[in-house]
């Protein structure tokens, strides 16, 4: 069995989660692969998860939102040592100026070659959402950014990147673009929904970023119309955070779960309101629920919703126009269910791990 040394920024952390990273391990698994993971975490540690998965943490610096950045002295040589017991076959990196990525400088000089995956490229298409934010990450996706993108030996973009950009960067011959996609066995829409309620819901971090903010604010003064309007917030959030505490009355506030693929099931409407987004996985599970999808018109979003045919999309940071357009999808059911099974057919045909599982291995066998 071929193994495939992964370095990712997180795995599985209650505010931290790597989604693609952890995603993408289960693909290569089921392709036969086994995967061993460097990242960093609350504490230095291994977990043995499978006999074709384990981790290993290593402690870092965790600088929360909006910089969402761990530190962690030395994480390069923990990646070296890693390779050198292991002796992969594949070496690969996910994600853009994390901390993990700048590892690929001093190996690349040691010899090593990786595949680097990243939804988007921060500084330059991804950004932060507060003004100190975005001159930090600019700064740093042009300088030590630029150099991870040249360091690595091929780049794998989740979706479709500026051309001229990456000519510019030098960087566009050894770029493709394999979204990470979904196992759509597990998201069906499996209820009858009660006739005049409708459920509108979010799921992810309440980072600012995220824009949760203007989603609650857009939708909730529409419950003084529509009575048997639901709104839901499903992910993390730090104790008392001041979303929750301003609208607990009128919106559920879940928390992270583990049935996602139920709570999507009795979604009518989806909302992503992101001021910058990669390849969104929730925005993937939603259309393979059959939701139907208002997205924020940036990055992966509108790769994945095409506009007037499997959802609709609003300039970020636009409540008013997101609020009308649940509005229209509220008074409007046959509409909804287009959308959403148009969304569906969508991420079956582009996005399903069948189609996706192909692509990624002709990319490793070459």
């Amino acid at each position: 069995m071929k193994t495939i040394l992964l370095v990712s920024p997180y795995w599985k952390e209650e505010h931290r989660w790597m989604m693609s990273s952890f995603k993408l391990a289960e693909l290569w698994q089921r392709l036969g692969y086994r995967v061993v993971v460097v990242c960093m975490g609350g504490e230095t540690k291994i977990e043995d998860v499978s006999d074709t998965l384990t981790v290993h943490y290593r402690k870092d610096v965790f600088l929360p939102d909006p910089l969402n950045f761990g530190i962690a002295f030395g994480f390069w040589r923990s990646a070296w040592r890693l390779i050198k017991k292991e002796k992969p076959d594949l070496l690969v990196c996910n994600k853009v100026l994390f901390w993990s990525s700048f590892s690929l400088i001093p190996l690349r000089f040691l010899g090593y070659k990786f595949i680097l995956l990243t939804d988007a490229l921060v500084g330059m298409t991804w950004w932060p959402r507060p003004k100190f934010a975005k001159v930090i990450m600019g700064i740093g996706g042009w300088t030590v950014g630029w150099l991870v993108l040249l360091c690595a030996k091929r780049i794998v973009f989740f979706h479709p990147q500026p051309e001229g950009l990456l000519k510019k960067l030098g960087v566009w011959k050894k770029s493709q673009v394999i979204p990470t996609g979904i196992d759509t066995t597990h998201y069906l829409r499996l209820t009858t929904h009660v006739l005049g309620k409708v459920v509108v819901t979010y799921v992810g971090r309440l980072e600012s970023v995220k824009g949760v903010d203007d989603f609650l604010a857009a939708t909730v003064p529409l419950k003084k119309n529509y009575p048997h309007l639901t709104i839901q917030v499903v992910g993390w959030y730090k104790e008392g955070h001041p979303l929750v505490k301003a609208y607990e009355r009128e919106v559920l506030f879940t928390r992270l779960r583990n049935d996602i693929p139920e709570i999507l099931a009795t979604t009518d409407i989806f909302v992503m309101p992101s001021y910058s987004e990669g390849l969104s996985n929730a925005l993937m599970e939603a259309m393979s629920s059959g939701c139907a999808c208002i997205v924020s018109r940036v990055g992966g979003n509108v790769f994945l919703v095409q506009e007037g045919e499997s959802g609709l999309c609003f300039a970020p940071g636009n409540r008013e126009e997101l609020r009308e357009h649940v509005r229209f999808l509220i008074a409007h059911p046959e509409k909804r269910m287009e959308f959403g099974k148009n969304a569906r057919e969508r991420i079956e045909e582009v996005f399903s791990w069948g189609k996706i599982g192909e692509k990624y291995r002709q990319l490793f066998a070459e």
